[in-house]
């Protein structure tokens, strides 16, 4: 079971590429044409009834035996994860390709701002995609019919990407050099936020059906992240979710932060987002250390 998350005991990743003709699927059950139940006795073979003497009286103090020693599998775990997350990097870096980590919650919105990014920008856009998901491939298959390159990583249990699975997606995907890798993680807006992968930027959606209090409940999803996309914009007029406290309460957590607001359905204010990607300042993105900015503004017009 992994100290860090709690991920369960299968969570063994599985890596599969979809549209990526150099990829190669391998998977099948071993049989080694053999039991492997060797059964053998513990009996050393003699009678065991003498006490054992050993030379010593076990009334005297060897300290407090019971005292719990603390072994720090998390920071061990995470360090390791860590020096993996620097190898991509330079790996990425040696390439010129930009990896993104998109995070949120499960239905939040990932899949379908991809889809309609990598369908609208087209050719400007040399990008792939790695998708995270315990099971299924139903996320890849919505962006292999967008016609781009895909590899999926299924976690069985584990509820996150770690280094070493973006590792191997890489190996999988093969990006050209100057492209995008847009990393979709699992669903999750708790562990993700722990484990560097070893991308440029990490972009975190909440969407306006999920409550603007995600910041305080998830606090370490938003101080990781560099953009916060506020997504499903066209259900404000329907849900109970304030705009602009939802921004005061990350700002409260990480000063660093961008911000966007956009519904990925309808396509209202994907621009400003296609203008993140290219790097463009943008007039509805603000960073979070603003008290007043373009974003305020524009949240007057979403209500």
């Amino acid at each position: 079971m992994c100290a860090t998350c709690g991920c369960g005991e299968d969570a063994t990743p599985r890596v599969y590429a979809l549209d990526v003709p150099s990829a190669q699927g391998h998977d099948h059950p071993h049989d080694h044409g053999h039991d492997h139940t060797h059964a053998h006795s513990h009996d050393p073979g003699h009678a065991h009834t003498h006490p054992h003497d050993h030379g010593h009286d076990h009334t005297h103090n060897h300290g407090n035996l019971h005292a719990p020693e603390l072994i720090p599998l998390e920071q061990n775990l995470l360090a390791k994860n860590d020096l993996l997350a620097e190898r991509n990097r330079g790996w990425l870096a040696g390439r010129k390709v930009r990896a993104l980590n998109m995070m949120s919650s499960p239905g939040a919105g990932k899949t379908t701002l991809l889809v309609r990014t990598l369908t609208e920008l087209g050719d400007r856009l040399q990008a792939g995609v790695i998708e995270g998901d315990q099971e299924t491939s139903l996320d890849a298959d919505r962006i292999q019919a967008a016609g781009r390159p895909v590899v999926q990583i299924n976690t069985g249990a584990g509820c996150h990407l770690d280094a070493d699975m973006l590792r191997r997606g890489l190996d999988a995907l093969d990006p050209p050099m100057g492209s995008t890798v847009f990393i979709e993680n699992v669903g999750n807006l708790v562990c993700p936020a722990l484990f560097d992968l070893g991308e440029a930027a990490k972009v975190v959606i909440v969407s306006v059906t999920e409550g603007d209090d995600k910041p305080q409940k998830y606090p370490h999803m938003f101080i990781a992240a560099d953009l916060v996309i506020i997504n499903k914009s066209d259900l404000l007029p329907y849900v109970e979710f304030d705009v602009d406290e939802c921004v005061r309460r990350i700002r409260h957590l990480n000063a660093h932060a961008e911000f966007l607001v956009l519904s990925a359905t309808t396509g209202d204010g994907v621009a400003a987002w296609y203008d993140w990607l290219d790097g463009r300042p943008s007039r509805t993105a603000t960073r979070a250390g603003s008290s007043t900015g373009p974003l305020e503004e524009s949240l007057t017009d979403a209500h």
